[in-house]
């Protein structure tokens, strides 16, 4: 298969472009910063991944806000414009999303089929998934993934803490009761695969056992054998990051239902499981 992949140099993106090109894919390299010439390099593919978005940890100046949008929204459009004017499309289209489409809450729990929040992260998921399904308006099969917090040694949020924990600097944030959806990263570009190997829809590319910061932190610390006493107090995150601190303190507990009954056999299923195989 031949796959267009937007946001290949990104965390997610450098692992999936190895994981296709070891089954014997073509993978190519497309950025949206250019729309027209993203949809000349994809227009002759037989699918394409967008994995592409301004990183969301940061704080969420007016000009961050605009870029968050842009570059999940209006770029997908710009490039969907471009692609119509070619003769020759892709055959299915492949977004990434993210949990933060379902409301941040302590006691709910949402699947593939619950509503989407209307606070900013809610919002901007559920326009970023809109303007993917034009692509069925292109005659593209389109599916989109809704990505948990990423597990991986070498990016993400676990290739920050590890040095933290390892140094017996890591502790709770915040409350420690806000859930986190978790994957780990072999997982999300098994689902992500599993999915552009034929899927349609929406799927959650969450483990299938989400947990609290508080266990998260106390199995980090088990797995790494050192202390995590050193709590990160709520006043603290949002003095750094302003409104951009609620995706630390707040969570969701988001369980991958339509992926289960596709048949996905998740290999790191429990926080523990993924954990001894990342932090060694």
């Amino acid at each position: 298969m031949r796959v267009g992949l937007i946001g290949a140099s990104g965390f997610l993106g450098r692992h999936l472009r190895d994981t296709l090109v070891a089954r014997g894919d073509t993978v190519v390299a497309a950025s949206l910063r250019n729309a027209p010439e993203a949809a000349g390099a994809v227009c002759d593919c037989d699918a394409v991944v967008n994995l592409a978005g301004e990183p969301i940890a940061q704080r969420w100046t007016p000009e961050v806000k605009e870029r968050l949008h842009t570059s999940r929204v209006e770029a997908v459009h710009a490039m969907f414009d471009a692609l119509a004017q070619h003769d020759r499309r892709p055959s299915a289209y492949v977004s990434a999303s993210a949990v933060g489409y379902y409301p941040p809450s302590e006691t709910a729990t949402y699947t593939e089929s619950s509503a989407h929040g209307n606070d900013f992260l809610g919002e901007l998921c559920a326009a970023w998934e809109r303007e993917a399904e034009r692509a069925s308006s292109l005659g593209m099969r389109t599916a989109i993934v809704r990505m948990g917090v990423v597990l991986g040694r070498d990016g993400g949020a676990l290739g920050k803490l590890l040095p933290v924990f390892r140094n017996g600097l890591g502790g709770i944030v915040g409350s420690g009761r806000q859930w986190l959806s978790w994957v780990h990263v072999d997982d999300a570009t098994g689902i992500v695969r599993m999915v552009l190997d034929g899927e349609r829809g929406v799927f959650n590319a969450t483990a299938p056992h989400p947990v609290t910061n508080a266990a998260f932190t106390q199995a980090l610390a088990k797995t790494l054998r050192r202390p995590a006493f050193f709590a990160v107090p709520t006043f603290a995150l949002r003095l750094a990051l302003g409104e951009g601190a609620e995706i630390l303190l707040q969570g969701q507990r988001v369980l991958p239902e339509r992926t289960l009954q596709t048949g996905y056999t998740f290999r790191f299923a429990t926080i523990d499981d993924a954990l001894r195989n990342l932090a060694h």
